[in-house]
């Protein structure tokens, strides 16, 4: 079976750095949520930060991202990067875009303890994208 093909944007390589603001901005509001006990927007922050962080690093290291509809074709991209450690923070990536469903669409709020583990999630997501991309 063919794999089958990512639906993707090329980027200049210094739309990173508009990315990754994103990214910043959602990593410092989810932080705020946090310490105010907003679980529901911590959680929805830390996913936007995930994916903006991802879109930071493929625009970065490849000059594209994806615009698939489907949110787990962008971790196959970070997973493709050639990069020590792609494969393992892609797989933290996959860990936070699967609570996507649960923490936007679902009626229930968030637990404490389901915000902490995705906000620990993407804090090491954005801390790694963030790294790279100051060494470059």
């Amino acid at each position: 079976m063919t794999p089958r093909e990512i639906k993707i944007r090329r980027e200049e390589r210094g739309a990173a750095e508009d990315y990754l603001r994103k990214a910043a901005d959602n990593y410092e509001q989810m932080l705020l949520a946090m310490e105010r006990d907003n679980y529901n927007a911590a959680a929805t922050l830390a996913i936007q930060c995930g994916i903006s962080a991802a879109d930071a690093i493929c625009v970065f290291e490849k000059g594209m991202r994806s615009i698939s509809a489907d949110h787990f074709d962008v971790c196959a991209l970070v997973e493709s990067l050639a990069i020590q450690a792609a494969v393992d923070k892609a797989g933290t990536l996959r860990k936070i875009i699967a609570k996507k469903n649960m923490v936007q669409y679902e009626r229930r709020n968030i637990f404490q303890d389901e915000a902490e583990e995705i906000t620990k999630l993407s804090t090491r997501f954005y801390q790694w994208v963030s790294s790279i991309l100051a060494k470059k």
